[in-house]
């Protein structure tokens, strides 16, 4: 994963339960729904979960909340440190996308909201056919991230969001690693899932993908 994005982690663990509650204008829609969101992911997902980019622990505790176990993995000490707090019956490791504890128990769902995009193709790549070692058969992997259904479509959404006058979202849309919808779904599909997907808002997509016997 881009080491360049932790330090930002850091800095935005204090105020990101702000952002992702809709205080900041600029990702409102980005964020529109979250909680409903996230309690569908957590009802979606099978104990034993792995988290990926656990953040301040929001999804975390909605799977809890399921009765589920989590292993949680999070780059960034300052997220780390809420996490833990917010979320104390979960387990909370340092680690990231590609970097993580070599886990015991058996891994029926891997998770993460919001955070998949942080890596670049190959990177991605590589932790989809990491994930495929990882799960049990017909394990699944369950995220829910920003993602472009084609290229006209990612035009669109940085000219309203500079309509707005949302330079920073404009500018995170055309800089950071979010995916074409058919090239995401052609890497899962390469590793041999089964890939499906669900608009949620303007920007967010459920991506579910169950590995085959």
């Amino acid at each position: 994963m881009g080491i360049e994005f932790v330090d930002l982690f850091d800095q935005w663990a204090s105020t990101y339960d702000e952002t992702v509650a809709g205080n900041d204008p600029e990702y409102r829609e980005v964020f529109s729904g979250y909680d409903e969101m996230l309690g569908k992911l957590a009802g979606l997902a099978q104990s034993p979960v792995m988290e990926f980019g656990v953040g301040t622990a929001n999804l975390t505790r909605k799977i809890i909340q399921h009765n589920k176990v989590v292993f949680g993995i999070e780059p960034s000490r300052e997220m780390r440190k809420i996490a833990k707090i917010k979320c104390p019956e979960a387990g909370i490791y340092e680690g990231d996308f590609l970097n993580y504890p070599t886990l015991v128990a058996p891994i029926r769902s891997i998770v993460s909201s919001f955070a998949f995009h942080h890596l670049n193709s190959e990177e991605k790549k590589e932790a989809i056919r990491n994930y495929k070692e990882l799960l049990e058969p017909e394990g699944e992997v369950i995220f829910i991230d920003t993602l472009f259904k084609d290229e006209s479509y990612k035009h669109t959404l940085i000219k309203n969001a500079e309509e707005q006058g949302y330079s920073k979202l404009a500018q995170d849309l055309q800089e950071e690693y979010y995916p074409y919808l058919e090239d995401l779904k052609e890497m899962f599909v390469k590793e041999g899932f089964e890939v499906s997907f669900q608009q949620l808002n303007k920007y967010a997509w459920l991506i579910r993908a169950k590995k085959g016997e």
